[in-house]
């Protein structure tokens, strides 16, 4: 039974081109290695330690850096007990009319003391401003970091200069060692950030995240057992590229350094448009449409992973619209307004600054690696 389902998931009529089988794969010639899908679950207990880094960063590098930007972790106001709302609560966080005119009539409470409640309730459950600045900051040092890795690695490569170089000879390619650190490195951080989803606070888009981390994790592994590793380093290192000022803006957002994180926007916006509407369109997709075509002609996988490409490339079009109505904003009215796609992805949706960067905080939460429609970015990006 397990053998069958796992002949059925590896179909080599599936993932491989005409007349190439596994088999092939296994025996590269001497001093050469191929990939293989069991060298990728390293990444699994690599994961692990990279939780445990993003803990011990946290704790001794980030919340100093937040305790000397004066960013408090702050303590909310907590809820009266009461287990008839808290039943509620934990299956609706936010009520309806008809069941706050029952719920007031049950309990003798006034409605708008009802809404409150679910008001406090809410807050209670959401992360602090300093937590939120920890987390983004491991998230820019992690960018940061495996950009530069990948550029160095890439920039010396023939690939990222003519991009043929990625089927030539496919799918009997040697495996580069900087190319499997990348995969490994990007793969345990997603699965470390499925890890801590069960155990940091739940958020509202914590279902769009799961699917999101999830898809990125899929896409990562079959490209890697495929062997596009050539095409799906560039695809990481475009999609990290704009994430790395994305996470620093929001950083400048915690700190309420407002002019900082509309310049940091600014330049977001732009490093988006460049990277995922210009050089990944024009340049990535291109190459893995018509020149993998030409070059290797399609099979089944091929329209699988073209499939994906394209959609995401659809989004990256609607984020960069939304993305666009808030960095034109930011330069002609001096401050980020609100994503309109707070409502419904941010978790801190509902939080207000009652200063000038009141709104940055939603605008900057939504767009956490969105990105991510990746090799590593954000499902919703794949």
């Amino acid at each position: 039974m397990t053998s069958s389902i796992s002949a059925w998931i590896w179909s080599e009529r599936f993932w491989l081109p005409e007349n190439v089988s596994w088999a092939d794969l296994e025996h590269p010639p001497p001093g050469e290695e191929y990939p293989r899908a069991g060298h990728i679950l390293y990444a699994l207990p690599l994961a692990v330690g990279v939780f445990l880094l993003r803990l011990l960063f946290e704790r001794l590098v980030a919340k100093p850096c937040a305790h000397i930007l004066q960013i408090q972790a702050g303590v909310p106001r907590r809820a009266q007990p009461n287990p008839i709302l808290e039943q509620l609560y934990q299956s609706k966080a936010c009520p309806d009319t008809r069941q706050l005119e029952g719920l007031s009539k049950q309990l003798d409470w006034d409605v708008r003391k009802i809404q409150r409640w679910f008001r406090i309730r809410r807050n209670q459950d959401r992360p602090s401003m300093q937590k939120k600045f920890c987390e983004s900051m491991w998230r820019f040092t992690f960018y940061l970091g495996i950009f530069i890795y990948a550029i160095r690695h890439l920039w010396v490569s023939p690939w990222m200069w003519d991009t043929r170089q990625c089927w030539h000879n496919f799918p009997f390619q040697s495996l580069v060692p900087e190319q499997y650190t990348h995969y490994v490195a990007e793969l345990a951080f997603y699965w470390s950030l499925m890890f801590s989803q069960f155990i940091d606070i739940k958020r509202k888009d914590f279902i769009i995240m799961l699917v999101h981390h999830l898809a990125t994790i899929i896409l990562i592994t079959f490209s890697y057992a495929n062997n596009m590793l050539r095409a799906g380093t560039l695809v990481m290192c475009v999609h990290d590229a704009s994430d790395i000022f994305l996470e620093a803006a929001k950083l400048a957002n915690y700190a309420k350094y407002q002019k900082l994180c509309d310049g940091l926007f600014v330049v977001f916006s732009i490093s988006f448009f460049l990277t995922r509407l210009v050089i990944f369109p024009f340049w990535i997709v291109y190459s893995v449409l018509f020149e993998s075509w030409e070059i290797v002609g399609p099979y089944q996988a091929w329209w699988l992973f073209n499939g994906l490409l394209l959609v995401l490339q659809t989004l990256h079009v609607i984020w960069f619209y939304l993305i666009t109505r808030i960095a034109v904003k930011a330069i002609f009215k001096g401050k980020v307004s609100k994503d309109d796609r707070s409502d419904i992805e941010s978790s801190s949706d509902e939080e207000l600054y009652s200063n000038g960067s009141k709104n940055l905080r939603q605008t900057l939460n939504t767009k956490d690696n969105s990105h991510t429609g990746n090799f590593n970015g954000e499902a919703h990006d794949h």
